[in-house]
């Protein structure tokens, strides 16, 4: 068997490490939705007298509401009672959407069921209920499946990596070509990942495109209609700019360079430039850095992130390419401009993270409680891994200008660029080997192996530079990791989103503490209410009464009512079962809208020895 050479092995590594970083963010819970539902009317579990002419729901953010499953009411038999005419009412920073109401409604449940799409690109979707008259059962049953989950959402994320490593591979081999200018050998291996990324990049958004629809839950004329649909067919028309770029860039136009004519010498890094700033913008201005506060700095500084993130982990890859292919066209010049280029990027990604870092992530609670702000940690721990491995590079850079077998000219063309040896060899006399095909293409394999082997020799005889080598390896290897992250991350919730939505969704717990005496004995103490979650909706409340030192005390008989005197609403009463000493339970509490509430307390300790105890409980 043919032995695998060190860049065969490099390059299945990086695969296998790309592979798996896709299968890490790829097969990690989905992430929840980016915008939120932060309040309704009705609101969810509320009972009104009347039935309402609107159902408004209040979002956290923009979103888009599109086709037939936007926005449904469904009465308790699933059909459905809304006219289908969606209206934005947003006012004052304030995110409203309704959809009108057919006319005589019976009282009963019904369900509110709703899907969209927020501003970040991600779809969301939920449903709640509320009732007129009074609750009903309710034969309505909605799909536990969310929009963007499943096998169409599997792989929908997993080709957001691709499409990221293709820009990365497409700017940095194009940035590498233009700005490090190496010998004709090492601007066909940038051609080369250029041409890479493109296909990778090209590929992948196809492939997005054809997923947005399934991945939305909507029509895919309706997903193309969003802002991230056109901003992935402005993708493809660039790339299609692109694809005559690189044209000209490593075709006809770097020969009429060799030859002495062609274009000025700024056309190309600025038709380069123009290019790489409008497809980082595609991702800019449809994702995290369009939404949220300070969205007019965030996107330029994504555009500035993505682009520094490209020229630093693409032209690594680019050299990592020459030092494996073309090692001797590494000449001291190449390698200073390559560490000045990286060195800047470094500083743009650095600030523009940072910035993005606290936009997005708030405060230290949320970066260490949420999943976005645990995977920034962990693209934080891998950018000063790489940076460490980056320091080794620059050690061997440094003894690399020390030496002197490798002037700061360019070095002659690679071997690919001579003349190739012919398949023949001189026969000896009486040799029939002319004759021979097979013995002829059996020399011409020994003849190759040899050259192989001699160039990998002497490829690894050169210290500087397989140290080098070895160094830009790893760097390359922690890039794949930590372009799988950041694919990760721009799927995720923003950890301020997240927390915000956790903290506006999550009601206060209701504790009240109410001294009684029945006027009995064995009649005093205190009575220990906890209603929880303490909102709208289904509550468990617990009762527990105690004597005045503190240890359980009985009753014979527990009442409770609630009653809402802003708008005349009960009162309801409830007996709650007595599951322990001193210790009372019902889990059927229900509140059917926000607001103070007048909770009374009845407790009977005999038969002639009773109190009601009265307070008011804030139920948001």
């Amino acid at each position: 068997m043919p032995t695998t050479t060190t860049a065969t092995r490099a390059a299945r590594l990086l695969v296998l490490l790309a592979a798996l970083g896709t299968l890490l963010f790829a097969g990690a819970p989905q992430a929840a939705a980016h915008a939120s539902l932060t309040g309704s009317s009705p609101a969810d579990g509320e009972v009104v007298a009347t039935a309402p002419d609107t159902v408004v729901l209040t979002f956290s953010e923009r979103v888009t509401l599109s086709g037939d499953k936007a926005l449904r009411v469904l009465d308790p038999a699933g059909g459905r009672v809304d006219t289908g005419e969606i209206t934005d009412l947003s006012a004052d920073g304030t995110v409203r959407h309704g959809v009108a109401l057919a006319g005589g409604l019976a009282d009963g449940t019904y369900t509110v069921a709703w899907q969209a799409i927020s501003a970040d690109s991600h779809p969301i979707a939920g449903a709640f209920t509320f009732s007129v008259g009074a609750p009903s059962e309710t034969s309505v049953r909605l799909s536990d499946q969310q929009p963007g989950g499943g096998t169409v959402g599997l792989l929908y994320d997993t080709a957001r990596f691709p499409a990221y490593a293709g820009f990365v591979l497409l700017v940095g081999g194009v940035a590498f070509t233009l700005l490090c200018r190496p010998g004709a050998g090492a601007a066909r291996a940038g051609g080369r990942l250029a041409l890479a990324g493109w296909t990778a990049l090209t590929g992948a958004t196809l492939a997005l495109v054809l997923l947005r629809g399934p991945y939305t839950g909507v029509g895919l004329r309706d997903a193309i209609d969003t802002k991230t649909g056109t901003a992935l067919l402005s993708r493809l028309l660039l790339l299609a700019a692109a694809a005559l770029f690189l044209a000209v860039l490593y075709g006809g136009g770097a020969r009429e360079r060799r030859g002495g004519r062609g274009l000025p010498g700024y056309v190309l890094p600025v038709a380069g430039t123009l290019l790489a700033v409008g497809l980082a913008a595609t991702w800019a201005l449809s994702e995290h850095a369009s939404t949220g506060h300070w969205s007019q700095v965030a996107v330029p500084a994504d555009v500035i992130h993505l682009l520094a993130a490209g020229a630093w982990l693409g032209g690594l890859a680019t050299l990592l390419t020459l030092l494996f292919r073309f090692p001797e066209q590494v000449s001291r010049a190449v390698v200073r401009r390559f560490s000045l280029l990286a060195f800047w990027s470094v500083v743009a990604l650095a600030v523009t993270g940072i910035f993005q870092a606290w936009r997005q992530v708030g405060d230290a609670d949320a970066l260490l409680s949420t999943r976005y702000g645990q995977l920034l940690i962990v693209k934080v721990a891998l950018v000063v891994l790489i940076l460490a491995a980056a320091w080794i590079s620059r050690r061997w850079t440094a003894r690399l200008a020390e030496g002197t077998g490798h002037p700061d000219a360019a070095a002659p063309a690679d071997h690919e660029d001579r003349a190739p040896e012919p398949a023949t060899v001189p026969s000896a006399p009486g040799d029939d080997s002319d004759e021979d095909p097979v013995r002829r293409a059996q020399l011409a394999r020994q003849r190759a192996a040899v050259r192989q082997t001699r160039r990998r020799r002497d490829r690894d005889a050169d210290a500087e530079r397989s140290g080098l080598r070895r160094s830009v390896l790893a760097e390359a290897a922690i890039a794949a990791l930590i372009l799988a992250v950041t694919t990760a991350l721009t799927g995720s919730t923003p950890a301020r989103t997240e927390a915000a939505a956790a903290t506006a969704s999550t009601p206060e717990p209701i504790s009240v503490q109410l001294p009684y005496d029945t006027g009995g004995p064995h009649g005093q103490g205190t009575a220990l209410l906890d209603i929880t979650p303490g909102g709208t909706g289904d509550n468990v409340l617990h009762l527990r009464l105690t004597d005045p030192e503190g240890l359980p005390n009985g009753a014979e008989e527990v009442r409770i009512s609630l009653t809402l005197p802003a708008e005349d609403l009960g009162p309801l009463r409830y007996e709650p079962t007595h599951v322990d000493v001193g210790h009372w339970v019902s889990d059927d509490l229900r509140l059917p809208r926000p607001g103070d509430w007048e909770l009374s307390l009845t407790l009977r300790t005999s038969e002639i020895d009773q109190t009601t105890e009265t307070t008011t409980v804030t139920v948001g």
